[in-house]
């Protein structure tokens, strides 16, 4: 998968997927065997190194059918041992059937793919439709810029885009669809640029932090990793493998508070409130601080620069529900909307 940020240099694609924290991945999870539940198959890459590290067996389960299309010719060498899903991830322990998992990696975020397919919309360097979809179905982002009240837009971008002048965007953006839609990626980031300052070199565009907002909206990304860390729970076997790498602070804050929480501990929703009662350990983690990308990963793969890897063992604790008012998540998602 790739980061939100984006340069206000145009990156061009690189000659082959390269899958991100792959070394590190490999050397926390050996050895690898058994069955391994590969929640966002993207590219393959991340499958492909599992497989030949030694797992008899990888689901692979994208709700993205072209990508699913484009890897499944590369991968066929692998005949029975791959198992290709077109699914959402947070559904990931209906596809394990009754064999529990000994591994679950979810690799966060937008794919490389996506982001330099314009047609996606996903990216402002290359004007498109305003998509972003990460699947086929339900309300594209020009339904959600289109339709939103000034309101519910501006709490999106403020919320999932940590966007300071969400206020100030979400006016600008209700105002220039009074005179027509709001239909192409080019046309979203002029108007979000206008009201902020001018890219300075080596920083991101002024429109990433919008797009990556409206991103997260229109996917239900929060809502789907937190119900995707309940599924991996329910699918791992006692001693099988959480792997979760993410892309920018929201999602390692809730996976990390996810851990956390089911890390036997007891917790509370802030550091002044009463704890809220003890839970018994469901996941033990293998790496206290997340794994970043090395000198090495950043020079190979400018897209890895904001990885976060993180790793845990399930115990034999039978799986729960978790708290989620203790996870972090952002309004939006706390609140349930899309």
């Amino acid at each position: 998968m790739a980061p939100d940020p984006l340069s206000d240099t145009p990156v061009p694609p690189a000659p082959a997927h390269i899958p991100v924290l792959l070394r590190p991945l490999l050397r926390i999870v050996a050895p690898v065997s058994g069955l391994w539940v590969d929640g966002t198959f993207g590219a393959g890459g991340h499958t492909r190194a599992l497989l030949e590290a030694g797992a008899e067996q990888v689901i692979g389960i994208d709700r993205d059918r072209r990508a699913l299309d484009a890897a499944a010719g590369r991968l066929a060498e692998h005949g029975a041992r791959l198992r290709l899903v077109e699914d959402t991830f947070d559904r990931l322990d209906a596809h394990s059937g009754a064999a529990a998992a000994d591994g679950v990696l979810l690799d966060l975020g937008v794919s490389s793919m996506q982001l330099d397919q314009a047609e996606r919309g996903f990216s402002f360097m290359r004007d498109g439709p305003l998509d972003m979809r990460m699947g086929a179905d339900g309300p594209t982002a020009a339904d959600l810029v289109n339709g939103a009240g000034e309101g519910e837009l501006a709490d999106i971008l403020f919320h999932y885009g940590e966007e300071r002048a969400a206020r100030r965007i979400a006016r600008a953006i209700t105002e220039a669809r009074r005179h027509a839609p709001i239909q192409g990626t080019a046309e979203l980031a002029e108007i979000v640029g206008r009201c902020l300052p001018g890219a300075r070199p080596g920083r991101s565009h002024p429109a990433t932090r919008s797009f990556q907002a409206i991103r997260i909206a229109v996917n239900d990304e929060f809502g789907q990793l937190v119900r995707g860390l309940e599924a991996a729970e329910r699918a791992l076997c006692p001693g099988g493998r959480l792997a979760v790498i993410t892309f920018h602070s929201l999602e390692d804050r809730v996976v990390k508070s996810f851990l956390r929480q089911r890390g036997g501990t007891a917790h509370r929703r802030n550091r002044h409130a009463p704890e809220t009662g003890y839970e018994p350990a469901r996941f033990e983690p293998l790496n206290r601080k997340a794994i970043t990308p090395d000198a090495q990963e950043q020079a190979e793969n400018r897209r890895a620069r904001s990885a976060r890897l993180r790793v845990a063992l399930r115990t034999d604790v039978p799986a729960a529900p978790c708290d989620r008012t203790a996870l972090g998540l952002p309004g939006p998602a706390l609140k349930g909307r899309r």
